[in-house]
């Protein structure tokens, strides 16, 4: 079986996704001037909430709703530690991840009555595009995506366009790199600040429904292995920029889906180091890179008006 083909691209996108939607999150965030280290916990929120709603109603999109409503909740927690109450970003972040990950491992016995794996449950189905879906060559992509797929990209432009083509985005941006200013200039930072963190959590809760209720149908405790901190790098490694972070992000999923391909056609290369191939990158292009980057000059800094 050739390890390059088109099933290896739809593969990859289908692993670049979960940290796209994340990564969009942080970015936000960070441009409003506030660190989000917590998009781990924020997934695991988003992934049970789908699961759970999916369970209740039998229609994964009212679960992928409510994967949103568990993002509005976990980000506007993470806001209120942060911008309302001004705490120490990088503590309360890691608050969240801890949170996620204990209680969502715990909900699942209170709620299913039994550990580690929910029940299977409707998952979204794959799209099929009228007269593309046909084409050689790169049909099986056009019959393999879903509308989730679709709407990540379409949520990457949307959040490049608001980020740099709109008063709105400038506003974020004026507050991650110099709040007081902003503020002398009537910008309404802490409500600023406390809405881009709120939306970060939407994001981030709407990959993890990806992983639960799109790439598979059922929650398992801990599923996100590391997506979230994946989204971080591809973040800083993408200097704080919209499409070379998505980029990252591609090269993390395709790195991802090399290495479960190579489980099959290379069996004799380590199991355990295909598995790190994504997480090695992610060090490699950390460790080169962001001494070269530069951050918004106001993310980490609590703001109170004088």
């Amino acid at each position: 079986m050739d390890i390059f083909s088109i099933s290896l691209v739809l593969s990859a996108i289908h692993l670049a996704v979960p940290i796209i939607l994340p990564m969009l999150g942080g970015l936000i965030s960070e441009r409003s001037g506030v660190m989000n280290i917590g998009l781990e916990g924020m997934m695991l929120g988003g992934a049970l909430s789908a699961v759970a709603i999916t369970f209740l109603t039998g229609d994964p999109w009212v679960g992928l709703v409510g994967a949103m409503i568990s993002g509005v909740v976990s980000g506007g927690i993470l806001a209120v530690l942060t911008v309302t109450l001004r705490g120490n970003q990088v503590v309360a972040s890691t608050a969240i991840n801890l949170i996620g990950a204990g209680l969502t491992a715990a909900l699942v016995p209170i709620i299913w009555g039994i550990d580690g794996t929910t029940p299977s449950v409707p998952k979204i189905p794959s799209l099929e595009v009228p007269g593309l879906s046909g084409l050689p060559v790169v049909g099986p992509l056009f019959s393999g995506l879903t509308l989730v797929d679709y709407g990540a990209i379409a949520l990457a432009f949307a959040v490049w366009w608001v980020l740099f083509r709109t008063d709105a985005g400038l506003r974020i941006r004026a507050c991650g790199e110099s709040a007081e200013s902003a503020d002398a200039a009537g910008i309404a930072v802490v409500r600023t600040r406390f809405l881009a963190v709120t939306v970060s959590g939407v994001f981030a809760a709407l990959g993890g429904a990806y992983l639960s209720i799109v790439a598979l149908d059922a929650f398992q405790a801990g599923m996100t292995q590391g997506r979230g901190y994946l989204a971080l790098a591809a973040l800083v490694f993408g200097k704080w920029r919209v499409w070379p972070a998505v980029a990252v992000c591609l090269a993390f999923g395709l790195a991802d889906a090399f290495a479960l391909r190579s489980q099959i056609v290379a069996p004799q290369i380590p199991h355990d180091l295909l598995l790190a191939l994504p997480y090695i990158l992610a060090l490699v292009a950390l460790a080169t890179f962001v001494g070269r980057t530069s951050a918004p000059a106001a993310v980490g800094k609590p703001f109170a008006r004088a």
